[in-house]
């Protein structure tokens, strides 16, 4: 038996499991997509899943990572 069968020439989701949406861009934490991006990811063509993965990286500075707990009472000593 093959395993060509589950080989599929498809475009992944970038998601990393980490899965928190920013308050003020509205975008995911973890893979920097949108919710609209986020929730048709299956039914989008290969095309416009490259469109999405190829904006991403401009969009790193849009998401402010959040320092609260400990990490914001160091800062402050």
């Amino acid at each position: 038996m093959s395993d060509d069968v589950w080989k599929r020439d498809e475009v992944q989701s970038p998601c990393i499991k980490v899965c928190v949406i920013h308050p003020q861009s509205r975008l995911c934490t973890g893979c920097l997509r949108s919710i609209d991006e986020i929730s048709t990811w299956n039914i989008m063509s290969a095309d416009e899943r490259r469109a999405v993965l190829a904006e991403l990286p401009s969009r790193q500075g849009l998401v402010a990572r959040r320092r609260g707990g400990r990490a914001r009472t160091r800062s402050q000593e």
